[in-house]
């Protein structure tokens, strides 16, 4: 009878063992195990989401793997308006003979359709182009541009030789040719026309301000007594919109206003070349180093600038030597003459239509 009762505890307490089994398991196991799979799925779908996004939030002003073009631009006044700009990732303006200015436009991974006018190369615009490793396309030389690409076997086309340039009207402001028309000719001189999607400047993918800049609405770049850029601040559109001699520098085909993003000011000291022909062209002493002021979002920081030589990478550095970051857009660069100061006051008497 004793051990009849005792099997009965036993089974008992077995039975109660394998309930208190069940209901842990459902209660506990079971469901942590569900929640742990709902986390795991969770954070899958966040992976997803982060992954979708690092790929929609590629750089956008310099992408492929088209090596860079780059362009000589005429900018006196009889060559406005110009074309095709729009489509350039950086735009280098500078001093030549007679106080006026000209600009090498530098493409990447492009199919724009007309660009120029093209007009002759200056050798100290030459450094640049070989700073990005690109083709330089221009329509004639001074004697020491001549001189610096074949010093450093510069890839270049040159619309005195090449074909795929054509002219609009007469007289001396009016070449053009297009990303195609380049491209063709590069490939019938045997140039490598392909380069890694990695451009020599840090470029932020995120939108940013400059935390210690200080606030603009514009600026006035002065070149000589004849030639000036202003630039004029959107804060909607966060872009500068871009003036010459109080002129809107708008493109030839659309009609829009350039702008830029980004605006590099790099001070250089400018100068009369000793030259047989008498031209008056310059020398320019971008190689060294030098102050400036980098713009982006309404705000402005200084800078130095240092090269090393004519093919070396221009550094731009803040206050903490360290190499500044570039927003995603368009970029200028001002290689403004050292003995004029950038005026960084609200620009007066250019039209207030600046979109269109």
């Amino acid at each position: 009878m004793k051990k009849r009762k005792i099997t009965y505890i036993l089974i008992l307490l077995i039975v109660l063992s394998s309930v208190l089994v069940y209901i842990y398991y459902n209660r506990y196991v079971k469901t942590n195990k569900a929640n742990s799979d709902l986390k795991y799925q969770e954070i899958n779908k966040i992976e997803e989401v982060v992954k979708e996004v690092k790929e929609i939030k590629k750089l956008q002003v310099y992408t492929g793997y088209d090596r860079p073009i780059a362009v000589m631009i005429d900018n006196e006044k009889p060559a406005w308006p110009h074309s095709g700009l729009q489509d350039a990732y950086m735009i280098y303006e500078m001093i030549i003979e007679g106080g006026e200015t000209r600009m090498v436009a530098l493409f990447k991974n492009k199919s724009t359709a007309k660009i120029g006018p093209i007009r002759s190369a200056r050798h100290y615009f030459i450094h640049y182009a070989m700073e990005h490793n690109a083709i330089f396309t221009h329509f004639g030389w001074s004697p020491k541009a001549q001189t610096t690409i074949s010093s450093y076997n510069v890839n270049n086309i040159n619309g005195i030789y090449d074909n795929y340039f054509w002219r609009v009207g007469g007289g001396y402001h009016n070449a053009f040719s297009s990303i195609e028309n380049i491209k063709k000719t590069a490939i019938s001189k045997n140039y490598i026309d392909y380069e890694n999607d990695t451009p020599i400047y840090n470029y932020s993918i995120d939108e940013f301000t400059l935390e210690k800049g200080i606030t603009i609405s514009g600026l006035k770049i002065k070149y000589s007594d004849l030639h000036n850029v202003s630039y004029k601040y959107d804060e909607t559109e966060k872009v500068f919109y871009r003036s010459m001699r109080e002129i809107l520098d708008k493109d030839r085909e659309t009609g829009k206003q350039y702008y830029a993003k980004n605006i590099i000011i790099m001070y250089v000291k400018n100068y009369n070349l000793p030259d047989v022909e008498t031209k008056g062209r310059q020398e320019l002493e971008n190689i060294g180093t030098g102050k400036g002021y980098y713009i982006t979002n309404g705000k402005y920081i200084d800078i130095t600038w240092k090269k090393e030589s004519a093919k070396s990478k221009t550094l731009w550095l803040d206050i903490d030597n360290k190499e500044i970051v570039l927003n995603d857009g368009i970029t200028y660069v001002q290689l403004a003459p050292s003995n004029y100061k950038v005026n960084f006051e609200l620009i007066e008497n250019v039209d207030s239509d600046i979109k269109n």
